[in-house]
C-alpha cells in the first residue's frame, strides 16, 4: 500500500510502502541511495549485452537513439563495434532494452520512490572504456536533477545495474551520502587536462570534506538514487569495458518548470545549439527535449 507523503515534511525522501524495511527506509532517507543486491538476472543482462552489441555493430537502428564516444576516441580508426561506443542512451524505442525499464522487480522498488504512475524518462547504457591516459574516463560530480526540467525531485529516482563486477579499478560509481538534502548546485563543465566529455557537466561548488563512498557492485546489482544526490565515477583503470544499465524514473504526477533564469539555463542552450546543429531545428526548450524521451511504464501519464 503506497501513500504520498508530504512534500512540506523535507525529511521524507520515499513513500509508506510495504517492500522496504524500516532499515532500508532509514538508510535512503539519510543517505540519498540505496543497493539492493543481484537484483537482475544474469539471463537478462546478457539479453542486455547482446543487444547493445547489435547497436555497436550497426545491425539494429533504433529511432532517437543516441550513440556517444569518449572524447580521447570519438575521431579515432576504430570501426563501428563496442570500441569505439561508450553510451548509449534514449534507448527508450528499443523494445529489448527497454524491457530493463520494466522488469518487475526493478518497478516495485520504484514505486516506493514515484508512485503507482511510473514514466521512464532517461535511459542509458554505459560502456566505460579503458582510460587512455587522459582521464577522460571519469565523470564529474553532478547531481542528475541538472538535466531534468521536471519536479518535485522526490518523485523522481534511479535505478542503476551493474552489468559486472564494478569497483575502483574500472570507474564504479562514487557517492556523497547526504547531499541530497541540499539544492540544486550550479554546474559546469570542469576544467580538466584531458578534455571533458559533451554534456559531462559538473557541480561547480561542493564541500570536498564531505566523505565519499565508493559502490563496489557486482553484475545485477542496483542502487536507487536521489536526482540530488551528489555522484560520479572514476577513471577505467582496467583493460575491459565497465558496462551498466540505467533509467531514471519520475511520477506521472511530476510537472515542468520553466528553467530560465535558473542555474539550468546553461543545459538547455546546450540543448538548443546541439538541436540547431545537428537536427536544424530552433526554439528547442528543455521540456521539448525531455517530453520527446519519456515512455508510459505503469499506471497514467498526468502532466508529463
Amino acid at each position: 500500500m503506497l501513500s504520498y507523503i508530504n512534500f512540506e515534511d523535507k525529511t521524507s525522501y520515499t513513500l509508506d510502502n510495504n517492500l522496504l524495511t524500516p532499515v532500508q527506509r532509514d538508510f535512503y532517507e539519510k543517505n540519498g541511495y540505496l543497493v539492493i543486491k543481484n537484483l537482475v538476472s544474469d539471463e537478462d543482462i546478457q539479453r542486455f549485452r547482446d543487444e547493445f552489441a547489435r547497436i555497436c555493430r550497426k545491425e539494429v537502428k533504433v529511432p532517437g537513439l543516441t550513440v556517444m564516444r569518449d572524447i580521447s576516441i570519438a575521431k579515432s580508426e576504430f570501426v563501428a563495434d563496442e570500441k569505439a561506443v561508450t553510451k548509449v542512451q534514449d534507448f527508450q524505442d528499443d523494445e529489448e532494452l527497454f524491457r530493463y525499464c520494466t522488469l518487475p522487480q526493478i518497478i516495485k522498488y520504484v514505486e516506493c520512490f514515484t508512485g503507482p504512475n511510473i514514466l521512464a524518462m532517461h535511459t542509458m547504457l554505459i560502456n566505460k572504456p579503458p582510460d587512455p591516459g587522459k582521464k577522460s574516463s571519469r565523470h564529474p560530480m553532478h547531481q542528475d536533477l541538472h538535466y531534468f526540467p521536471f519536479r518535485p525531485a522526490e518523485l523522481i529516482v534511479c535505478a542503476w545495474t551493474a552489468m559486472e563486477r564494478i569497483d575502483r579499478s574500472n570507474g564504479c560509481l562514487v557517492v556523497l551520502p547526504g547531499t541530497h538534502k541540499g539544492p540544486l548546485k550550479q554546474h559546469d563543465y570542469p576544467d580538466w587536462e584531458g578534455g571533458v566529455n559533451k554534456m559531462y557537466h559538473g557541480v561547480r561548488d561542493f564541500d570536498k570534506n564531505t566523505p565519499r563512498v565508493h559502490l563496489t557492485m557486482e553484475g545485477g546489482d542496483t542502487v536507487f538514487f536521489h536526482p540530488l544526490l551528489i555522484h560520479g565515477s572514476g577513471m577505467n583503470k582496467t583493460e575491459g569495458f565497465r558496462k551498466a544499465i540505467s533509467c531514471h524514473y519520475a511520477s506521472g504526477d511530476c510537472y515542468y518548470i520553466d528553467v530560465k533564469g535558473t542555474s539550468q539555463e546553461n543545459i538547455e542552450k546546450e540543448v538548443e545549439e546541439i538541436a540547431r546543429t545537428k537536427y536544424g531545428v530552433d526554439s528547442v526548450t528543455l521540456k521539448d527535449a525531455w517530453s520527446i524521451r519519456s515512455r508510459l511504464v505503469k499506471g497514467e501519464r498526468r502532466n508529463l
